[in-house]
């Protein structure tokens, strides 16, 4: 597939979620300079959410108002399960558009497709709903993010054909990770012949923030090149993909990103190789050893987010990301069958299934006193 929806489209992309702050306020002037160098490097997809904070307004002044439409792609997402009606979740879409002062986006998103969200899209037929909006030309491109494994990423994909392509979480530490899924995901996406859009590439900073060893490892390759280099260069070696997301925060993180993506080249065969000695140096490192089999979750009558509640407390003993971390526990456990780890009862049953005889309870018991103190 080397014709395809975005093919055309360079391969690093300005994820608005973290833009430059003067305190609380986004700093529009910085916010400018780096949307001015991003055109003038010859960068154009730009992606904003109804959800991120003042980002879709602060691209109106630094972007829409200042260059030609024409000169970029504009991407923003609903995120309907946040809406109490279906009226105020269509609403949102027009009120994208308001804020971002445009007539139409190249692309459009629904937010975070996954099994407590999904039900939202489905009652409130938010599919049926953006694709009339796609009809009138408000929407160029129509996909979703999904934040899920590759089986249900399958069954998405297989209930909804019309979706043009799809916003997956990929990243070389995540490449195998069996909670996480990366490969097993975007083979999915390509069998379904849908081009990606790459997100977390560093994995939210993460891959900033290395073992000693593994910082080696790149740098007895290439001393010069920036962590962020290695990641972001990883998953835009894929096939397939429109381009890959970098949540760039201020202008020397812009200008880092564009050194080596201006005149990109795929990893070599050698580089990949790094990448495999770097991924196994990440897996050393102490963790909960969840494979997130799931089996002890029907086993729980408190319902309470087992693998959910693995994932943030591993991103906090591995990278050490207090904010990712207790961002990620509350995405977790925020339903009524995804329960924080205050619920746990110390039962045992969770554990009499557990395949790799992790001690449950007290895992949930060091997590409720790290993310509920």
């Amino acid at each position: 597939m080397t014709d395809y929806l975005g093919s055309d489209i360079p391969k690093l992309g300005f994820g608005l979620m973290r833009l430059p702050k003067i305190e609380k306020d986004i700093d529009i002037k910085q916010l400018e300079q780096m949307v001015d160098l991003f055109l003038e490097k010859g960068f154009t997809y730009f992606d904003t959410a109804y959800m991120y904070q003042g980002s879709e307004e602060a691209i109106r002044k630094a972007l829409v108002e200042r260059h030609p439409r024409e000169s970029y792609q504009l991407a923003s997402k609903l995120p309907a399960w946040l809406a109490p009606t279906k009226e105020e979740a269509e609403q949102m879409f027009f009120t994208s558009l308001k804020r971002c002062g445009v007539d139409y986006f190249d692309f459009f998103l629904l937010h975070n497709v996954a099994r407590p969200r999904t039900p939202f899209f489905d009652r409130y037929d938010t599919w049926g709903f953006l694709a009339k909006r796609k009809e009138e030309g408000l929407i160029r491109h129509l996909g979703f993010s999904l934040h899920e494994k590759a089986a249900y990423l399958d069954e998405i994909l297989s209930a909804h054909p019309e979706m043009d392509f799809v916003q997956l979480q990929i990243n070389y530490a995540d490449w195998l990770s069996p909670g996480i899924e990366s490969l097993a995901c975007y083979e999915t996406a390509r069998r379904h012949n849908k081009p990606i859009i790459i997100m977390e590439p560093v994995k939210g900073g993460n891959l900033m923030n290395l073992p000693p060893a593994a910082i080696d490892a790149f740098a007895s390759l290439d001393p010069q090149a920036s962590l962020a280099s290695w990641a972001i260069r990883f998953a835009a070696s894929l096939e397939g993909i429109i381009t890959v997301l970098s949540g760039m925060s201020n202008l020397a993180q812009m200008q880092d990103n564009i050194s080596f993506m201006v005149d990109f080249k795929p990893l070599s065969s050698e580089e990949l190789a790094v990448i495999d000695i770097v991924r196994a140096e990440i897996a050393k490192l102490p963790s909960i050893p969840c494979t997130c089999c799931e089996y002890c979750l029907p086993a729980c009558d408190q319902k309470v987010a087992i693998t959910g509640i693995f994932e943030a407390m591993n991103l906090h003993l591995v990278y050490h990301n207090e904010r990712l971390s207790k961002l990620t526990y509350g995405w977790n456990t925020n339903g009524a069958d995804s329960r924080p780890a205050s619920a746990c009862t110390a039962c045992g049953k969770c554990e009499a299934v557990c395949t790799q005889h992790i001690k449950i309870a007290d895992e949930l018991k060091r997590a409720r006193e790290v993310f509920e103190p």
